[in-house]
């Protein structure tokens, strides 16, 4: 399985617009991050987790071609503002599969109402199969996607797990049950907005607890904004199977 993060930034991105922090004007191109999201690939499947405002470009840049399905942890704009984005993939492949608990569901067709008219529909508007998930495994292509259900401040969200990866983002609280489920994952992919605590995020201590709790093999951090600090004197801080996430880092699981 490879993982490609196509985004690990927070809600705006780094940089800031017009923003003259230190780290919005950082050189390094490991501190430029679109919105979070993640391609994950197995076989001749192709499924996408979360459709952000920077999903045009991040398809562009990852040279993707086909996407068998799109995830979403919730309805953020900057996990699903990107959907209207889907229509190439709709004209080559037709309707687009998309899986998110009811609640998401109905946020979607709220904002995406175009997508769902039945009558004189505007013939560019794309079209998508609308899968509920609940918090109980279901099937892709064969392979069991686990949610992991988690607390965004009072807003629940989930995670996934792919067999022997897990990908969590926007993750405040987790209960001892749900973290369970993620007992013996090789990788755990988990969110670390900033250095100081936050009402809706992991702050940076919270993600490295939470890592000890699952104890994978290894761990990246997504979902940065900019007060977390400089990619590379973040990362020497920490542990050794700890990584921070950067845009377009390939892994294989």
């Amino acid at each position: 399985m490879k993982i490609t993060f196509l985004g690990t930034g927070t809600s705006q991105g780094i940089p800031i617009i017009g923003s003259n922090h230190p780290v919005c004007l950082s050189k390094n191109p490991k501190d430029k991050r679109l919105r979070v999201s993640i391609l994950v690939e197995w076989g001749n499947y192709t499924y996408v987790v979360d459709c952000g405002p920077d999903f045009r470009y991040q398809m562009l840049r990852a040279n993707c071609k086909r996407i068998d399905g799109i995830l979403f942890t919730h309805e953020h704009s900057d996990h699903v503002l990107g959907l209207d984005d889907i229509r190439p993939f709709y004209f080559r492949q037709g309707d687009v599969p998309i899986y998110a608990h009811k609640r998401v569901l109905k946020e979607i067709k709220k904002r995406f109402s175009y997508f769902f008219v039945t009558e004189n529909k505007y013939p560019g508007a794309p079209a998508v199969i609308e899968n509920r998930i609940k918090n109980k495994p279901f099937l892709l292509h064969g392979l069991t996607v686990v949610p992991i259900k988690g607390k965004h401040a009072e807003l629940s969200v989930f995670g996934f797990r792919f067999k022997d990866f897990a990908y969590l983002t926007d993750m405040k609280t987790v209960k001892n049950k749900e973290v369970e489920k993620l007992k013996g994952v090789k990788v755990l992919v988990v969110n670390a907005l900033r250095i100081t605590p936050h009402r809706s995020h992991f702050n940076l201590e919270e993600a490295l607890q939470f890592i000890e709790r699952v104890n994978p093999e290894k761990a990246y951090l997504t979902h940065i904004s900019h007060l977390l600090g400089f990619h590379d004197e973040v990362q020497e801080l920490l542990p050794d199977n700890v990584f921070l996430a950067y845009d377009e880092l390939q892994i294989t699981v």
